[in-house]
């Protein structure tokens, strides 16, 4: 069975949606979904960097995290297997764009980084921004250690995303990467984020972690409707 959640923040004016195991990162059920030629479909290299793609004109693959375009004639996104999968639309500008956030992205800002990059290459402003934060391993199950922590901390500040359990740490990325939206101004009300995490429902998505090695992806997508 199909799993797409469409985020309602965002209006009628993109066409967003996160996928599960089903449909996962497949092209040929996305070009469906986004009424477009799989040529038209674009995701990048990732390599858990903090390089964000700004998309004009050439579709080679490139290497990076984010993905970042005002044009309508292509479903930009990202894959994900436990890392936090994130759409952006800026509702006055009509930019948007496709973040893949794991521990060391998120560490690196790579969400903010692209909030910034909207700012310069298009003068977005960060109140206009809306954002959905896709499903991802939550605080429940993500134990990580000390040192992850405190790169965390050290980007995103103080706030509710780490938990100490019986001596051990657990962090919540989905949540880090909203407070690090709300340090750049984008209002709560512009945020809407899953409540799903990966690795308690293997059943619907897949989980780096509980597989334990390679898997497969499922991801989030944005397209700017005409």
């Amino acid at each position: 069975m199909e799993t797409l959640i469409y985020p309602e923040i965002f209006g009628k004016k993109v066409k967003a949606f996160f996928t599960g195991k089903v449909p996962g990162a497949d092209f040929g059920r996305l070009a469906q979904l986004a009424l477009l030629d799989k040529k038209n479909i674009y995701l990048p290299i990732q390599k858990h960097t903090d390089k964000v793609i700004m998309l004009d004109s050439s579709l080679d693959p490139k290497i990076g995290d984010a993905v970042i375009t005002s044009r309508k004639d292509i479903l930009v996104g990202v894959q994900a297997a436990d890392c936090v999968p994130i759409l952006l639309y800026d509702r006055v500008s009509g930019v948007a764009g496709a973040v893949h956030a794991g521990w060391r992205g998120t560490a690196a800002e790579i969400f903010k980084k692209s909030i910034h990059t909207m700012m310069d290459r298009y003068h977005s402003s960060p109140t206009e921004v809306l954002v959905a934060i896709g499903p991802s391993i939550r605080w429940c199950c993500y134990h990580v250690g000390y040192e992850v922590i405190e790169a965390m901390k050290g980007t995103t500040g103080k706030g509710e995303y780490v938990v100490n359990r019986g001596g051990k740490y657990f962090l919540d990325l989905a949540t880090a990467n909203k407070y690090q939206a709300l340090s750049m101004d984008v209002p709560p009300d512009n945020i809407w984020m899953s409540d799903e995490c990966t690795f308690c429902l293997t059943e619907k998505y897949y989980s780096y972690r509980f597989a334990k090695g390679p898997t497969g992806r499922q991801g989030g997508f944005i397209r700017i409707l005409p």
